[in-house]
């Protein structure tokens, strides 16, 4: 399959007059929330805070056309700001025209390195991303959403980076709490529940941040000590190429990009994906690692840094019903409304507010509900998502993820050396054959054992299904004559397993004991063929049903040859 060239455009091309609210709404409230936001991830990375707004225009108006979510939110976030910086600073010599240009450089690389990932279809690593790591990674970064705006809530800075950090100098510092920054974030943030449960239709944000401001202006909460945005510089972005980068620092930068492409992909693909299962659709990985690719381009010809997507931004957008990419389209508008005539209406926004909001959406985030789900199906499905959650708390994310990934990968090795196999027979007033263990009353066919054994064969397994395939044989109370391999679940084998089944039908043999096959699917056959299988059983005992292999073994004459 191609890579479809622009999925947002088709989306947009069918798009439904009954969405349209609530994407107006989500992006005007999205672009009151990431004016700042994109101004404090500019002087994260490095960068002057005109540059966050730059770095935003690019994302909006490509990822609505190449990306295939229709929510998530894609630009500068904490994670590749802070990549950025620590990535640019040593080299740039302090020289704020060089670290500009180096940060355009970098987006531009880590863009190519994103599009030539999806050339070369790379976008299948995300399939090792199940649902428990999902639900796990999405409630670690609501978490991680939440604590982030204890400072703004609090009037307290800190200078920890880590959440335990953050939660020490809190307790340390609780003296210094500024109560009306604290009292302002507390009933934002009531007033956004309390608008939730009452009016579930009503724009909540949209209207917290209109309240907010209104308060702050009319008793001049500012001065008393209230941190509000502050006047917004202006000025647009102009195209350009990179210069002034001196060649021995490009093989620097490359390594760099790619591990700023490994963390904002993941980070883009994880985010993407939590949403889609949230709301009922699914997403193209490939796709989306080509659209990382194209917005980081954009960004690196008009003097940005580099971005993924952002979960908070998703998650106001998603609280507000957004429903397509026309929200970012309207956010878009917005922006460049602010940077061209609106930046003193946003002068007076408390910052406290915008924490507020920042938490009301995390919380929203976080499916208790589905972390119940996944403890009721099973144990180690739950403990994934809980490994997760508290890998990205305590680590960060891209190492949470991994970790969880990890033992994703060994949860599923090893119910494949060690799958479920049966003996099947038949069931009293029920027809076909089934695992005689599962029935009361079940019986196998006296001298027949039909065995089943529900993985693919390969070296991690093969020496277990020889041995559960004698125990099997050994527990039939009646003499054995057949043993024939129902191999449904087998898809493939290996040469080991080829090794293993060569033992088997030789022990078989010495026992007395005739081994067929049924059910072998074209290309599990031709492999066998391949490896000399077929000739050393004999074409004659491969049966294409079990009841086939039932009714040869019925109506054998005198010996073990099948018939």
């Amino acid at each position: 399959m191609q890579i479809p060239s622009f999925p947002g455009l088709q989306r947009l091309r069918h798009y439904q007059p009954a969405w349209l609210r609530g994407d107006v709404l989500a992006g005007s409230t999205v672009a009151a929330y990431l004016v700042p936001q994109c101004m404090a991830y500019a002087e994260l990375a490095g960068l002057a805070p005109i540059t966050g707004l730059w770095a935003i225009l690019p994302p909006m108006l490509l990822y609505v056309l190449i990306g295939s979510s229709p929510q998530l939110s894609v630009g500068p976030e904490s994670t590749t700001a802070v990549m950025t910086a620590a990535a640019i600073g040593p080299i740039a010599a302090g020289d704020p025209g060089t670290y500009a240009a180096l940060a355009s450089l970098l987006a531009l690389t880590v863009g190519l390195v994103c599009c030539i990932g999806a050339v070369t279809r790379l976008g299948f690593l995300a399939d090792l991303l199940s649902k428990p790591i999902l639900v796990g990674y999405m409630a670690g970064v609501a978490v991680i959403m939440i604590t982030s705006q204890i400072g703004k809530i609090s009037g307290v800075s800190f200078k920890s980076e880590s959440l335990l950090g953050q939660m020490g100098e809190l307790m340390a510092q609780r003296s210094e709490i500024h109560l009306p920054t604290l009292l302002l974030a507390s009933g934002t943030l009531l007033f956004l529940f309390w608008v939730q449960r009452r009016f579930p239709t009503v724009p909540g944000p949209l209207l917290a941040v209109l309240l907010a401001t209104t308060i702050v202006a009319v008793w001049h909460l500012d001065h008393a000590g209230v941190a509000v945005i502050g006047m917004i510089p202006a000025g647009l972005p102009s195209f350009s190429l990179p210069q002034g980068v001196a060649p021995e620092k490009l093989k620097y930068l490359v390594s760099t990009a790619v591990g700023i492409a490994l963390v904002g992909y993941s980070d883009n693909v994880l985010t993407a994906r939590s949403f889609a299962a949230r709301g009922g659709y699914r997403i193209d990985a490939n796709q989306e690692l080509l659209a990382l690719g194209v917005v980081n381009v954009g960004n690196g010809l008009l003097q940005g840094f580099p971005v993924s997507s952002s979960g908070s931004r998703t998650a106001i957008g998603e609280s507000l019903g957004s429903r397509s990419q026309l929200f970012s389209l309207v956010a878009f508008a917005v922006v460049l409304l602010v940077l061209l005539f609106l930046r003193p209406l946003l002068a007076l926004f408390p910052k406290a507010a915008l924490g507020a909001i920042v938490i009301y959406a995390a919380m929203r985030l976080i499916d208790i509900p589905e972390f119940q789900r996944l403890r009721r199906f099973r144990k180690s499905e739950f403990g994934l998502a809980l490994i997760t959650l508290f890998g990205v708390l305590v680590t960060d994310i891209l190492v949470g993820v991994g970790l969880a990934v990890a033992f994703s990968v060994v949860d599923l090795f090893a119910r494949l050396v060690r799958p479920h196999d049966a003996v099947m027979g038949v069931v009293p007033k029920l027809a076909g054959l089934h695992d005689v263990s599962d029935w009361e009353g079940a019986s196998s066919y006296p001298g027949l054992v039909l065995y089943r054994y529900d993985a693919p064969l390969c070296f991690a397994n093969a020496e277990d299904f020889r041995c559960r395939a004698l125990e099997a044989v050994a527990r039939e109370k009646a003499p054995v004559e057949w043993f024939v391999l129902n191999a449904e679940a087998i898809v493939e084998i290996d040469i080991t397993a080829v090794d293993v089944l060569q033992d088997l039908h030789q022990e078989l043999t010495d026992l007395g004991i005739a081994f067929g096959m049924a059910r072998v699917k074209q290309d599990l056959y031709n492999q066998l063929h391949r490896a000399g299988i077929v000739e050393l059983v004999g074409a004659a005992w491969f049966f294409p049903t079990l009841p086939a292999a039932v009714a040869s073994f019925l109506g054998r004459r005198g010996g073990l040859d099948p018939q």
